[in-house]
């Protein structure tokens, strides 16, 4: 059963421009780049990036997205403690990721810690922590280009606004009259919960979460790679009021994600306890996967 939180816990704080300008400052031995020089797909430090998002773009359509979703969602797999989850995110290096090469545990670590330094409440922390567990989807043999990456809406057209756009050519989608109009199999405002987004670890993770966390946190897990709209607005006639209200969050999250690559990896073995502990007060003992 999900918990109840007060209304001054899911309260959203400052602004997005104000949020990431504090982290920087907060935190300049965590950061030796300036923050335009993040998210750099034009000339990205590592050469794996480019091809996996043209993959990505040619491979995710609506009929895809589809299938995962009935494949995944059964979560007749495996079952496994969350730690145990998490530890396995040792093995993997986002090739999505210009910023860092770190693995995925460490990165998840400094975003964790970089939320509790601010006394943000423990569910933020967790939230922080966890938001890029879905990517054990690798565990099964899924390519990375079907579980990491900037993600978007399928079923209409694909904007212009999503990194390297061009490479959206080659997916089948562009040529079905039925997906590649502004509105596709939408309406107006019709909101993102009757939207499907493309297929990655974003959606997987918020399937296990959403009885557990408060609705801020599923919102950030579940929307924190959909950087066309949170960044460029570029699919706000697809949203409605309340997830105007709720990318609030998403935005006040996306600072921490961001600019929390550290190079220096994070303690594991003195932060774990308390770690665990979080996840013991939020979530089953083991996950479904």
């Amino acid at each position: 059963m999900k918990a109840s939180f007060s209304e001054k816990e899911i309260n959203p704080l400052h602004s997005i421009e104000q949020w990431e300008d504090d982290v920087l400052l907060r935190y300049p031995e965590a950061n030796t780049k300036a923050k335009e020089e993040f998210r750099n797909y034009e000339d990205p430090a590592r050469d794996t990036v480019k091809e996996f998002y043209r993959l990505n773009h040619t491979h995710q359509s609506y009929d895809f997205v589809m299938e995962k979703k009935n494949e995944f969602l059964q979560f007749n797999r495996k079952e496994m403690p969350v730690w145990n989850a998490m530890e396995y995110l040792n093995t993997l290096v986002d090739d999505s990721d210009p910023d860092i090469e770190l693995d995925q545990l460490q990165h998840l670590l400094q975003t964790g810690e970089a939320i509790r330094r601010d006394g943000h409440p423990d569910w933020f922390v967790l939230t922080g922590f966890i938001h890029d567990m879905g990517k054990v989807l690798c565990l099964f043999g899924e390519p990375q280009w079907a579980v990491v990456g900037d993600t978007f809406p399928v079923g209409c057209k694909f904007s212009d606004k999503v990194v390297y756009p061009e490479y959206f050519a080659f997916n089948s989608d562009v040529s079905n009259e039925q997906y590649n109009t502004k509105y596709g199999i939408y309406s107006h405002g019709c909101g993102l919960r009757n939207v499907n987004m493309s297929w990655g670890h974003d959606e997987y993770l918020y399937q296990i979460t959403k009885d557990y966390l408060p609705e801020p946190a599923l919102y950030m897990i579940r929307y924190h790679s959909f950087y066309a709209q949170h960044r460029e607005n570029a699919y706000d006639h697809l949203l409605d009021d309340h997830d105007r209200e709720m990318f609030e969050w998403v935005k006040k999250f996306n600072p921490y994600d961001l600019y929390s690559k550290n190079p220096l990896p994070p303690n594991v073995k003195e932060l774990k306890p308390y770690y665990e502990e979080l996840i013991a007060k939020y979530l089953p003992a083991a996950v479904k996967l």
